[in-house]
């Protein structure tokens, strides 16, 4: 069965973007040649799922290519309708039956690159296998909490911790079914 995968940057403080949906605090880490296992995690999915804002912010600061490289499925959950690009798909319905349709499938894993509201929906519903998070060394006061209150409790089994020269702290966790 496909497993789904949370790999995301969070502040110490646990914001993903600072208010105005600003992720500058991210270049702190950026360091040449230094990707942070996103290379070798990346080898093991195929479907990505992401918010709107969170894709916009990839396009207007990366590039199109960072999710859509031909071989990927990629998800952009959005409410308002757009023409699908390349092999990107802007989807309207419910992540939580799209993640349950994408699990029933065949294929390699599925990530899970935020926002916030969908990270949180999957957790109220269950759906998120395993959590590789980054945690940037500042602490930026305010902005889009990664956890939202209000979710149920879900133990975790902790995979591995890896520092960084940079400061970055990756921790791996996976969900501890029952």
């Amino acid at each position: 069965m496909r497993k789904l995968s949370l790999f995301i940057a969070t502040s110490l403080d646990g914001y993903i973007a600072k208010p105005n949906d600003d992720l500058g605090f991210l270049k702190l880490v950026e360091k040449e040649g230094e990707d942070y296992g996103y290379s070798e995690f990346t080898a093991t999915i195929d479907t990505i799922i992401l918010g709107r804002k969170t894709y916009d912010w990839v396009l207007r600061e990366i590039d199109t290519s960072h999710y859509d490289n031909g071989e990927r499925n990629v998800y952009v959950i959005t409410k308002t309708k757009r023409p699908d690009v390349g092999k990107t798909k802007f989807y309207n319905g419910s992540p939580t039956e799209l993640v349950q349709q994408l699990k029933s499938e065949n294929g390699k894993n599925i990530f899970c690159d935020g926002g916030a509201e969908i990270v949180n929906e999957l957790l109220e519903s269950d759906l998120i296998d395993e959590f590789i998070i980054s945690i940037v060394p500042v602490l930026v006061g305010d902005g889009i909490r990664l956890f939202k209150d209000g979710r149920p409790e879900q133990q975790l089994n902790l995979v591995k911790a890896k520092t960084f020269d940079t400061g970055l702290t990756q921790l791996h966790y996976k969900r501890k079914r029952k």
